[in-house]
């Protein structure tokens, strides 16, 4: 592959898609949105060039106390 411009979006098999972040001819920088930043190998890149960028799930919010929900049910059901 060659490089791609930066903002480019694309489609990987294994990670989904992701946002291009550095391309040069040595390496590609990506930002997935399921599993974060990789770098490839320019040439060894396997990706598909999507057209326009779908937006982003929004990432549940912590709990304000810190607990996860198992843990509060897990205090409450002894």
């Amino acid at each position: 592959m060659k490089p791609v411009r930066d903002g480019q979006c694309l489609r990987h098999d294994l990670y989904g898609i992701g946002i291009a972040t550095v391309s040069n001819e040595e390496r590609t920088t990506i930002d997935f949105y399921d599993h974060g930043r990789k770098v490839f190998v320019t040439a060894l890149l396997q990706a598909e060039l999507v057209a326009e960028a779908p937006a982003r799930a929004p990432k549940p919010k912590a709990p304000k106390n810190g607990k996860t929900k198992s843990a509060v049910k897990a205090a409450k059901n002894p």
